[in-house]
């Protein structure tokens, strides 16, 4: 098994052709023809991440955000991502990243998302015209009132807390958008193709002033994508079912924003 024989897997289900501009999806550390023993999946790519794929000794990570978005200028022990580098390259580790390759397949984060919350007739939100775009949308089985889906929400994806605008008095939801991750540009999306409600993470406060019949719920950044994981897992189990592959025992941990 070589690290192409991984990728190539991967980029069937999300090709790195579809990636944004602004994205670094692929390989970031090592060679496509590097021999690969094991393989360990997480969502970032932090020294911690590198300290226990050493400990199960996989010798290839992959995650969703890219530990190298844009210039290194240094590489530092100083700083995250220069230790992180300095931990994978002395360990031989080779670096994966499925970002917004990963976010712009209905079968990745936003459809993982609409699968959390039993919607149907499930669509791309922001379509490119090839079946692949940002966000998804879908129908709930059955109208909520505003209080019923922010209950729905909370307990589909493990919550106690979210942050949501003021719904309108009576405002029923039969139709919920969402978007991992950063979705506040999709907003408009979301009310276009007819959505109540539209779920994602990192939204301003300004995004909460909700025109009428509308309503905008943040989950989280992490919360709203870390099952890609368990998705990328089994895409590697399913294709590779005696290939030692691993999910990061520590994921839940690993969220950077800490909730008192």
């Amino acid at each position: 098994m070589i690290v192409n024989d991984i990728t190539r897997v991967i980029e069937d289900f999300a090709p790195l052709g579809i990636q944004e501009k602004w994205d670094n999806s692929g390989l970031l550390i090592g060679s496509p023809e590097t021999p690969v023993h094991s393989v360990l999946v997480g969502f970032d790519c932090t020294p911690e991440l590198v300290d226990e794929a050493v400990e199960c000794g996989a010798d290839m990570i992959i995650t969703h955000h890219p530990l190298i978005f844009g210039g290194v200028k240094k590489i530092s022990p100083d700083d995250p991502v220069g230790l992180t580098i300095i931990k994978a390259v002395a360990a031989g580790i080779s670096v994966y990243a499925a970002h917004t390759t990963a976010d712009k397949v209905l079968a990745g984060v936003s459809g993982a998302m609409a699968s959390r919350l039993g919607l149907v007739n499930v669509a791309v939100l922001d379509s490119d015209g090839e079946g692949t775009g940002l966000g998804a949308v879908g129908d709930l089985p059955a109208p909520l009132s505003a209080q019923e889906a922010v209950r729905l929400v909370k307990e589909k994806f493990g919550l106690k807390v979210v942050r949501c605008s003021h719904p309108d008095e009576g405002l029923m939801i039969s139709r919920i958008a969402m978007c991992g991750g950063s979705g506040s540009s999709l907003i408009g999306n979301a009310i276009s193709a007819g959505a109540q409600l539209y779920v994602s993470g990192d939204i301003s406060y300004h995004n909460f002033f909700t025109s009428k019949g509308f309503m905008i719920m943040d989950i989280g950044h992490f919360e709203s994508e870390c099952d890609i994981v368990e998705i990328l897992f089994s895409l590697i189990k399913k294709n590779f079912p005696n290939f030692a592959v691993r999910k990061s025992c520590r994921l839940m941990e690993s969220n950077p924003v800490l909730y008192l």
